[in-house]
């Protein structure tokens, strides 16, 4: 882990809502007033995957990668009672409960702002992030906590293996039952894409950097160089991204308040789940608080990125995973503030 996170949260992470609206509003303005620029970057695609976000996301993705401890996994039954919840939270809750509260506000209690056409749209987005559990932000979550370093990278690396077998079936269901039908090879492509390339990548940097110059090297000179580029390329595809969804925003700017209510719902849910559950078991505070961290947050660059690949970079269902990443830096602060608060809840050991 870099020092940056060593320390705490990031100045381009605290503040990510902040670039996140930013990036809204210049990627508006250039749609409405250069709409040349979207229209020549939508020319490079192939197989409905967008050529310049896939290099985008791999630019955010990558840097996330590296920093997972694969060998880490050998650990796996020091903490069991730990992984058992973030597992269950993550894979057997998560998805459905992101399901039923986008499902119960966008279809009736926001039936009068949002039609049912946008509604299913928007779900498809909701549930994408519901699929996808945090890999990278949750180390800074974590450390933010005082979670354990050493628990927090098992659940992460075991969390990237588990996305690889059950995030596209969990998908495909979920999304099956919304009405909406989805290419298996669109989502195949996607996680080979945007979870098997930059995750062996990261690999093998990982490995073959520690090999040449040692972990320390890796640790604190070589990871810190990648510090920005994830920050960086999310906020470019996110200009670019909102470039494609002027339209859609100028015309329903209240449905980005309304998409974040469920998100933000789903995501105090999933968190006091997990959080609850690890004090019923009488586990450490320092298990406890990544375990309902990395519950709570999603994988959202996987999610954006899925999305347009499935439905296209001015889909609603892109535009309702952005929401995720507008909503998820201020709740998770939020989140952090209370797990610090409670502390006490937990049994020394």
């Amino acid at each position: 882990m870099s020092n940056k996170n060593a320390s705490g949260i990031g100045f381009f992470q605290k503040y990510l809502t902040l670039w996140v609206a930013l990036c809204m509003a210049v990627g508006v303005l250039i749609g409405r007033f250069i709409p040349s620029i979207p229209e020549f970057f939508g020319r490079f695609e192939y197989a409905n995957v967008s050529i310049p976000t896939a290099v985008l996301i791999w630019i955010m993705i990558y840097p996330m990668m590296m920093k997972v401890d694969f060998q880490s996994i050998k650990n796996v039954g020091k903490n069991p009672k730990g992984l058992f919840v973030t597992w269950i939270t993550n894979w057997i809750i998560k998805p459905f409960t992101m399901y039923l509260i986008a499902s119960f506000f966008l279809f009736v209690v926001f039936k009068n702002f949002i039609t049912p056409e946008l509604a299913t749209e928007y779900l498809a987005g909701a549930v994408l992030l519901g699929a996808a559990p945090c890999t990278a932000m949750v180390f800074v979550w974590s450390t933010l906590t005082k979670g354990n370093p050493a628990y927090t990278v098992v659940q992460v690396a075991t969390n990237d293996l588990i996305i690889l077998a059950a995030f596209i079936p969990i998908v495909k269901f979920l999304l099956g039952v919304s009405n909406i039908s989805v290419p298996w090879d669109t989502l195949a492509l996607s996680v080979v894409l945007f979870v098997v390339i930059p995750l062996t990548g990261g690999i093998l940097t990982r490995l073959n950097v520690i090999k040449k110059k040692g972990l320390e090297y890796f640790e604190n000179e070589f990871l810190p160089k990648f510090d920005d580029a994830t920050t960086t390329g999310l906020l470019l595809m996110l200009v670019l991204l909102f470039s494609f969804q002027g339209d859609t925003i100028i015309n329903n700017p209240l449905h980005i308040f309304l998409i974040a209510i469920p998100l933000t719902i789903q995501t105090l849910l999933i968190f006091f789940i997990a959080y609850f559950a690890c004090k019923w078991l009488k586990l450490p505070y320092n298990i406890a608080a990544p375990a309902g961290m990395i519950g709570a947050s999603n994988f959202f660059e996987l999610s954006v990125a899925v999305a347009i690949a499935l439905f296209g970079m001015d889909s609603p269902a892109a535009l309702a995973t952005t929401v995720g990443v507008l909503t998820e830096v201020p709740t998770m602060l939020f989140l952090v503030y209370i797990a610090n608060k409670t502390t006490h809840w937990f049994p020394e050991k």
